[in-house]
């Protein structure tokens, strides 16, 4: 059986989609077969995200409504070959999608993959009880901002009391320069106010978001805190990509000032 995995952050606008995206890839050239499934009707954008919403026919409500067989919704990626994604509906009828069908659905894929991601809605609402309720684990994203922190305990706690007890902490959009100089929430300001250890740190790069259309993104930053983030998600120690170290000694002061310019 596969894990399953839902991505979430409690409030919108910390990346949480780009994580998912991201993260489906990253399992799929490691060798794990993975699909990304979104749980966001209406607001739906993974499929846009990894470049198939052309090819999308059928939706996760065609599949939840018996119009479709799950595997005729399945898309496969073209860039990894154990990458699937099985996309939302445009539709704005959330009660379309209820939480009995989609833990179903994330039941029946489980039998084929080795890793289901599950993109939550933002929020702590109805979108955000089905996708956790139809999962084992979960990858809570963060931005290094208060606010956002603040955002994560209320939806730690909930997990909790959902009962779920592996949880994943990322840190998203980090800026390596202000977290040396301390301008920017650290690693160890959200452990200590959430009271959970960090498993991932990625930086805000623009790579990240373009994903494999863009020439860099191999040997991107973002690209290598992802990677460490998914190696530390399969084995279940943190390995944390150390985003501030180009900005040490003489080199990396220059850098932090040019940075500063920009």
């Amino acid at each position: 059986m596969a894990r399953s995995i839902v991505v979430t952050s409690g409030k919108g606008g910390v990346g949480k989609t780009t994580v998912t995206a991201n993260l489906g890839r990253i399992f799929a050239s490691m060798g794990e077969s993975c699909v990304v499934l979104d749980a966001d009707i209406g607001l739906n954008n993974l499929d846009v995200l990894l470049g198939m919403d052309s090819r999308v026919v059928y939706d996760i409500v065609d599949v939840a409504e018996g119009r479709c067989r799950l595997r005729q919704a399945l898309i496969r990626d073209t860039e990894e070959s154990e990458l699937y994604v099985l996309p939302s509906a445009h539709s704005y009828d959330k009660a379309a999608l209820n939480g009995q069908s989609l833990k179903e659905i994330v039941t029946r894929l489980s039998v084929g993959f080795d890793i289901v991601l599950v993109d939550c809605p933002a929020g702590i609402e109805a979108g955000f009880k089905r996708a956790v309720a139809s999962c084992e684990e979960a990858i809570l994203v963060t931005t290094p901002h208060i606010s956002s922190v603040r955002d994560a305990e209320t939806v730690l706690g909930l997990l909790r009391k959902n009962g779920m007890n592996r949880i994943y902490t990322v840190m998203n959009r980090v800026r390596g320069d202000l977290t040396l100089t301390g301008e920017m929430l650290s690693r160890q300001d959200v452990e200590r106010l959430t009271g959970t250890e960090v498993f991932g740190m990625i930086p805000e790069e623009d790579e990240l978001n373009l994903l494999s259309n863009s020439l860099n993104y191999g040997l991107s930053e973002g690209y290598a805190a992802c990677c460490a983030l998914a190696r530390g998600i399969l084995s279940g120690t943190p390995e944390l990509y150390d985003l501030t170290k180009k900005y040490r000694g003489l080199f990396g002061r220059i850098r932090r000032n040019m940075k500063r310019k920009l």
